[in-house]
């Protein structure tokens, strides 16, 4: 079971405030629960894990076997928390080097990402590779107009019709969209590509655990059912109550809190195992799309360790100190590996000989946090037992609930994104899309002085 550890916290901040934060988590996550708060609306993650149908679960492998059944490759089509999720988890559970291997040694079709950002090389390059591979779509778009997977889209649908004819390609795509309207559910409807519903009162960040995240993920291969029954625990463990010990999401978001209202206005998540560089990735969307709002929020940042150590590790240690640190730690792995003796020892590694590599790099990790705490840094630690399904779910649960807890600490909605429409508008009007001539007119005279 997830554990959090706040003893490297402590000395950091005055005992009566953590307590005053504790208690104002306890009801913050009322307020969660009981849908009072600010963005309310969009609460339907919160108790996904147990109301998501056996049916419905069903279906979603069903279409997966069926496109990995054809494909050497499946291509994931969205942005954000229309791809993050998924990736986060396919890239922790899967091998480090799966895509040198071919189809046969992997088991599952190769998972690949496509719309997630508008560079033409990256997406020609996408286009000639799938010229040599059999290969399916899952294109994922609450509405079928934003930009990045629109055009990620619009490029493979005519290359796979292309490729295998309209009838067949239809029968390679599927789409997770809106159930009732947009451009994508019309198409998906005209054309007869299997669909699924992101539900209406689920908003992206928080969306892995609907088939947005759970199609992609058992496409790959891995066990849906088991991730949902780790998140499922965790919303059992997080669920109110007046303890706050006992539950770990309102825990950390008490105590990131009171850290920011001393003055550590970055947080970096770390981890010592690189599986999990792109759920950093999706814990950055979520606590900065949810908490970066009305002038107020948590930077989050994030860091892959040792290799970011020797990059980022001086600044860490003597840098500014506005900022704390949150470590992913799991306890095992799933190889042994030790360090072999060597007779003239030129790379004076010998002390090390027959240490498993994952004894080594715990002691890195320790001697990483006391260096960091005897700097001045906060450390918080969340501790999962290994990677897999059942661990990766609790974390997501873990995560989402406390981000929406923390962000009613905070003050602000952690289920809305005003912000991330200012550059499209601007892109919109420099791309001369209809209705944006004003704008464009305003930047030209901008740009020009």
């Amino acid at each position: 079971m997830l554990k959090l550890d706040l003893s490297h916290v402590i000395k950091f901040l005055p005992e009566s405030e953590l307590n005053s934060y504790n208690s104002a988590a306890v009801e913050a996550n009322k307020t969660l629960e009981n849908g009072t708060g600010k963005g309310s609306d969009f609460r339907g993650w919160l108790n996904l894990p147990k109301d998501i149908s056996a049916n419905e679960i069903a279906e979603i492998k069903q279409c997966a076997d069926d496109l990995s059944g054809c494909s050497d490759i499946i291509i994931v089509i969205g942005i954000g928390g229309s791809y993050l999720g998924a990736r986060a988890v396919i890239d922790a559970l899967s091998d480090n080097f799966n895509s040198l291997k071919n189809r046969s040694e992997r088991g599952a079709p190769l998972i690949l990402f496509a719309g997630n950002n508008i560079s033409e090389d990256y997406h020609a390059e996408l286009v000639n590779l799938l010229d040599k591979f059999d290969y399916s779509v899952i294109v994922i778009s609450k509405s079928g107009t934003t930009t990045e997977p629109a055009l990620g889209f619009r490029l493979l649908k005519l290359h796979i019709e292309a490729k295998y004819g309209k009838k067949d390609a239809k029968k390679r795509i599927a789409a997770v969209t809106d159930k009732q309207k947009g451009a994508l559910k019309n198409l998906a409807d005209s054309e007869g590509y299997k669909t699924f519903v992101i539900p209406d009162d689920i908003g992206g960040r928080y969306s892995v655990l609907t088939p947005v995240g759970l199609l992609p993920i058992a496409a790959a291969g891995f066990n849906i059912e088991n991730l949902l029954a780790g998140a499922k625990n965790m919303m059992q463990i997080c669920f109110d109550k007046t303890n706050i010990h006992d539950n770990p999401a309102n825990l950390y978001a008490a105590a990131r809190n009171a850290l920011y209202k001393n003055g550590k206005a970055i947080e970096i998540l770390a981890s010592f195992t690189p599986n999990l560089s792109y759920f950093i990735e999706w814990w950055k969307q979520l606590f900065g799309e949810s908490e970066g709002k009305d002038e107020k929020g948590i930077f989050p940042a994030g860091v892959n360790f040792t290799t970011d150590l020797h990059s980022m590790g001086q600044w860490m240690q003597e840098g500014t100190r506005n900022i704390f640190e949150t470590v992913i730690k799991v306890n095992s792995n799933k190889f042994t590996l030790k360090v072999p003796n060597d007779k003239d020892n030129l790379d004076e590694l010998n002390y090390l000989s027959n240490k498993r590599l994952g004894e080594i790099n715990k002691m890195a990790e320790l001697g990483t946090m006391l260096a960091h705490v005897e700097g001045g840094v906060p450390n918080i630690s969340v501790t999962i037992e290994k990677i897999d399904e059942f661990n990766l779910g609790e974390l997501i649960y873990f995560f989402e609930k406390a981000c929406g807890i923390s962000g009613y600490l905070l003050g602000v909605n952690p289920f809305n994104q005003p912000g991330v429409e200012a550059y499209k508008k601007n892109m919109f009007a420099l791309l001369n899309k209809p209705g944006f001539e004003k704008l464009k007119a305003e930047i030209e005279n901008k740009l020009n002085k």
